[in-house]
């Protein structure tokens, strides 16, 4: 059934004789296959997510298009974003609407989170960016939307001095990367990749000089655009894009 809406929305997009311009395409490179959701902050709205008014968390992205349209707002694309714990509440740095909901997450210990330098995306008025944890606290900001993950994938045109081009963990992954100060870009695997390969595509072929990992494993997106809307497992931090108004 989401299929369907998401599919009778292009349609009608169509239909109407209403250029919608593609925010998301599909892409190859290195043997591997990846959707990528470019988002302009000149003629989108990039928002991060994770609870509703009643203070719950959202969870999965049709609750997410359900507060939006009830806003008067129509959901482009939507990616989980950044990690979180078993309240679905975000683990590192969260910023919403201004409101700073979770302080940034200096700790050291185990897993992707803190496999330093991690980082954190950012929208401020209408600019954004990625940054690497130490960078961003040195860049004295109050976003309007942030939220943290880790680790870096690629940090001032350099891939995580961790990372092997022959590492063994292959899962799908999903991250962002900076193009410019208006401009980001969000991909998600279409096959299981090593953290290297990731990096590689943000770096190589998206030119993009700063890169941070979101997840693995539970990597979801939706894109009215591919008419995705993936809902296999409960979401904690969402990134989502609206047209401007």
């Amino acid at each position: 059934m989401r299929w369907f809406f998401v599919s009778v929305f292009v349609w009608m997009m169509q239909s109407s004789g209403v250029a919608a311009e593609p925010v998301c395409t599909s892409r190859s490179y290195a043997g591997n296959s990846y959707s990528v959701c470019r988002i302009d902050l000149t003629t989108m709205r990039l928002e991060t997510f994770n609870l509703d008014s009643s203070g719950q968390p959202l969870a999965n992205f049709d609750a997410l298009a359900v507060n939006l349209k009830n806003e008067g707002k129509e959901l482009r694309f939507a990616m989980n974003a950044g990690m979180f714990g078993t309240d679905l509440k975000p683990i590192g740095l969260f910023v919403e609407n201004g409101v700073l909901a979770k302080k940034l997450n200096t700790k050291n210990g185990y897993g992707n989170f803190h496999l330093k330098p991690n980082g954190v995306f950012y929208v401020a008025g209408s600019k954004l960016g990625v940054a690497a944890a130490d960078d961003y606290v040195k860049l004295d900001i109050k976003p309007d939307f942030a939220t943290q993950s880790g680790p870096m994938l690629v940090i001032n045109g350099q891939i995580h001095p961790k990372f092997s081009e022959t590492g063994a963990s292959y899962k799908m992954r999903n991250g962002v990367g900076m193009v410019d100060d208006h401009t980001a870009v969000f991909v998600i695997t279409e096959n299981a990749v090593n953290f290297y390969a990731l990096a590689t595509f943000f770096r190589d072929e998206l030119k993009c000089a700063n890169a941070l990992f979101f997840d693995g494993s539970i990597s979801s997106l939706y894109s009215t655009d591919l008419g995705r809307d993936d809902g296999f497992v409960p979401l904690g931090p969402m990134v989502g894009a609206v047209n401007l108004q």
